[in-house]
């Protein structure tokens, strides 16, 4: 069997499966979830195969998990109507062939160099951003108190750090240093959950400035990474940071 149709059978079933959490209740549907983000593993392995190994490959599952983890919980938060949801079903649907094709070029890479490397990298990289969103959203959205909120932000953040850093150098063999500067994008990644706890803002807004944090850590460190952090680079991400921040102190309500 090819690798395409793999692919469109693999988005499919998943779709499908996504489709069917919806006639469960909450309880349920929240366990089917986790069902259906093990379903997203099994499946991309097998898409994969040929690529995967017993190594740092394996980091290319992270991103689907976390998709499909992520478009489930934010579907909690959408109004109860079919013109609200089908499209989010046909983004699901959509991403998850996106992620098929971009996940076989970074496996493939990993053993030799391919055209199409660095707009997996680009798609890969706005896919990772989608997901963030989507996931600090329902994080935020839960009003979990510190003990509970942290933990899962530096749960998300450091395995989506850890395979967007991946996706730069592509190497089978662990990397002390892509594990370190994850490590340390994840501490500030938490850092700054805390700080926006306590920071009076909408779980949109919320959820957002993360994401920004994210793309300026991400962007940053992938820089790093090619020996391309240059003054020019470091300012421009931190001048989008800075413009986010001063929209959202704009945005918040002060008042009691």
């Amino acid at each position: 069997m090819s690798k395409r149709r793999r692919f469109v059978i693999t988005s499919t079933i998943l779709c499908l499966g996504f489709v069917a959490i919806q006639f469960l209740n909450d309880q349920n549907r929240f366990w089917a979830i986790g069902v259906l983000g093990l379903a997203t593993i099994i499946l991309f392995m097998w898409s994969l195969f040929e690529g995967l190994g017993r190594d740092m490959t394996l980091l290319t599952l992270i991103l689907p998990t976390i998709f499909t983890l992520g478009v489930g919980t934010f579907w909690f938060l959408l109004p109860a109507n079919i013109f609200a949801r089908i499209p989010i079903v046909m983004f699901y649907g959509i991403g998850i062939y996106v992620l098929c094709l971009t996940m076989n070029i970074f496996t493939v890479s990993a053993i030799r160099t391919i055209a199409l490397l660095r707009a997996a990298r680009g798609v890969g990289f706005v896919l990772s951003l989608v997901t963030s969103f989507l996931v600090f959203d329902a994080i935020i959205s839960l009003r979990y108190p510190p003990t509970y909120l942290l933990p899962l932000v530096l749960v998300v953040s450091f395995p989506l750090f850890l395979q967007g850093f991946w996706s730069v150098v592509l190497e089978k063999e662990f990397s002390k240093d892509i594990f370190i500067i994850s490590a340390v994008s994840t501490l500030i990644m938490v850092e700054i959950a805390a700080v926006l706890f306590f920071w009076p803002v909408t779980v949109v807004v919320g959820s957002l400035f993360l994401t920004v944090t994210f793309y300026i850590l991400l962007g940053l460190g992938q820089s790093r990474i090619e020996g391309r952090l240059f003054s020019a680079t470091v300012r421009e991400h931190l001048i989008v940071g800075a413009l986010v921040f001063i929209a959202m102190y704009f945005a918040t309500h002060w008042g009691v």
